[in-house]
C-alpha cells in the first residue's frame, strides 16, 4: 500500500509538470498595472491613427467673433475665447493679423488699405501738375458743406456793424474812444469826476505804443500836458499818470513831450507845494521821459532838475519819494556808463547816441549839488528794499564819490552795523539751504563798498 501511494504522488506531480508547459500565454499571470497601461497606450495609438487619417475642417476667422463648431481647426494665432452665456467657443484674428496683411501686401507691391481716402504717387503727380497749371482742385462735398456751415455761423463784420447801428450800438476803435475820451476831458461842461474818469480810462489805452502815437495825430498829447496846469492836484495827478504812460519806452511821445513843455511843468509841480499823491505821479512821468532820452536828460540838468528832486528828498515824509529819486539817479548813471562800453565794443567813434550822452554831465552835477553826501545818509533808511537801492547807487557813484565817502565817518559806521546785520541773516539764509540768498547779495556789496574805503 504504502509502494502504490508514492506511485499514484509521482504520477500526479508528473500531470501537473505536464500542464505547466503547455500553459496558453493568454492565461498567464501579469502585473494589473503594466496590463492597464499598455492598454491605454494602445487605445491612444489607435486614436491618434484615427485622427491623422480623418480630413479635418479649417475654420477660417474673421476679425467679428463667430462660433467654432466641434472638429473645428482654427489658424495658429486665432484669438478664442468661451462664451460665458451661450457656453460655445468663439474664435476671431488678432489685431495685429490686419497689420501682417498690410506688411504682405506691401511687399506685393500693393498700397496699404489704411484709409479709403489716401491718394496714390500717381494722383499726387496729377493734383500737383493741375496745380502748376493754375487750375484749381474742385471741392470735396464734404469741404463745401463745412464752409457754408462756418458760413452760417459767423457773419460780416458790416452786417454786424448795421445791426448794431439798428440798435444804437456804435462799435469804436481805440482812436475814435481816445478822441472821445480827450474831448470828454478837455470840455467846459465835464466835471471834475468825469475828467478824472476820462483820464483814467486814456491811461489804460496810452500804454500801448501805437495808442500812445496816435495821441499825438489829433493834439491829444499837449491837451493832456496842459492838464498839468490845472489848479485841481487830482487832475494834475492823473494827467501825469497818463503821460508817464505814454512816455514808457517811446522815443517819438518822449520828443513831442519835450517840445510841448511837459519837462518844465513836471518839475514846476515838484518844486511846489502838492499833495504827495500827486508827486508820486508827477515823478512817475518825469522817470519815463527821462529814461534813455540823452536829450532830455541835457534839458533836465540845464532846468535845475537836480537841485529840486534834491529839496524833494530832503522834505520830511518824503522817503518814498527819495528811494525813487535815487532809483532814477543810479538808472541814468548807469545808463550812460553802458552806451560808453556798447561804443567800445562796436567800435564806433562817433555814434550820435554815445555824443548825446558825453553831453549829459550827470557825475559832475551830482557831486557839486552834494548827492555824494545825501545818498549816504538814506542808507538809514529801515527798509530792506530801499538799502538796496542806496547801496547800488553809492557803488555807481563811488568812482565820483570817494574822497567824500572817505570824509563821512557816519557811512563808515553805517557800513559796519549793516555789515553785522546781514551776516546774520545771511547765516540764517545758508542754514535755509539758501546758497545764494537776497541777504548775501546785499552783505557782498556792503563788504565792496568797506573795501573800497579802507
Amino acid at each position: 500500500m504504502a509502494l502504490l501511494g508514492m506511485l499514484l504522488g509521482l504520477l500526479m506531480a508528473s500531470c501537473f509538470t505536464f500542464c505547466l508547459s503547455h500553459q496558453n500565454p493568454e492565461f498567464a499571470l501579469t502585473s494589473p498595472e503594466k496590463s492597464s497601461t499598455k492598454e491605454a497606450e494602445r487605445k491612444e495609438t489607435t486614436a491618434e491613427e484615427e485622427l491623422d487619417s480623418e480630413v479635418l475642417e479649417v475654420f477660417h476667422p474673421t476679425h467679428e467673433w463667430q462660433a467654432l463648431r466641434p472638429g473645428q481647426a482654427v489658424p495658429v494665432g486665432s484669438h478664442v475665447r468661451l462664451n460665458l452665456q451661450t457656453g460655445a467657443r468663439e474664435v476671431k484674428l488678432q489685431e495685429e493679423d490686419k497689420f501682417q496683411s498690410n506688411l504682405k501686401a506691401l511687399k506685393k507691391g500693393k498700397r496699404l488699405d489704411i484709409n479709403a481716402n489716401t491718394y496714390t504717387s500717381q494722383d499726387l503727380k496729377s493734383a500737383l501738375a493741375k496745380f502748376k497749371e493754375g487750375t484749381e482742385v474742385e471741392s470735396s462735398k464734404e469741404d463745401k458743406a463745412r464752409q457754408a456751415k462756418i458760413k452760417r455761423l459767423f457773419r460780416p463784420i458790416e452786417e454786424l456793424k448795421k445791426d448794431f447801428e439798428e440798435l444804437n450800438v456804435v462799435i469804436e476803435t481805440d482812436m475814435q474812444i481816445m478822441v472821445r475820451l480827450i474831448n470828454k476831458f478837455n470840455s467846459s461842461s465835464s466835471s471834475l469826476e468825469e475828467k478824472i474818469a476820462a483820464l483814467f480810462d486814456l491811461e489804460y489805452y496810452v500804454h500801448q505804443m501805437d495808442n500812445a502815437q496816435d495821441l499825438l495825430s489829433f493834439g491829444g498829447l499837449q491837451v493832456v500836458i496842459n492838464g498839468l496846469n490845472s489848479t485841481e492836484p487830482l487832475v494834475k495827478e492823473y494827467a501825469a499818470f497818463v503821460l508817464g504812460a505814454a512816455f514808457s519806452s517811446n522815443p517819438k511821445v518822449q520828443v513831442e513831450a519835450i517840445e510841448g513843455g511837459a519837462l518844465q511843468k513836471l518839475l514846476v509841480i515838484l518844486a511846489t507845494e502838492q499833495p504827495l499823491t500827486a508827486k508820486k505821479k508827477v515823478l512817475f512821468a518825469l522817470c519815463s521821459l527821462l529814461r534813455h532820452f540823452p536829450y532830455a536828460q541835457q534839458q533836465f540838468l540845464k532846468l535845475g532838475g537836480l537841485q529840486v528832486l534834491r529839496s524833494l528828498v530832503q522834505a520830511k515824509g518824503t522817503e518814498v519819494l527819495a528811494v525813487r529819486v535815487v532809483t532814477l539817479l543810479y538808472d541814468l548813471v548807469t545808463e550812460k556808463m553802458f552806451a560808453e562800453e556798447e561804443a567800445e565794443l562796436t567800435q564806433e567813434t562817433s555814434p550820435e547816441k554815445l555824443q548825446q550822452y558825453r553831453q549829459v554831465h550827470l557825475l559832475p552835477g551830482l557831486r557839486e549839488q552834494g548827492w555824494c553826501e545825501i545818498t549816504a545818509h538814506l542808507l538809514a533808511l529801515p527798509e530792506h528794499d530801499a538799502r538796496e537801492k542806496v547801496l547800488q547807487t553809492l557803488g555807481a557813484l563811488l568812482a565820483t564819490c570817494r574822497d567824500r565817502y572817505h570824509q563821512d565817518p557816519q557811512l563808515s559806521r553805517t557800513l559796519v552795523r549793516l555789515q553785522a546785520e546781514y551776516q546774520a541773516l545771511a547765516t540764517l539764509e545758508l542754514q535755509d539751504g539758501e546758497d545764494e540768498g537776497y541777504f548775501r547779495e546785499l552783505l557782498g556789496s556792503i563788504n565792496s563798498l568797506l573795501k573800497e574805503l579802507r
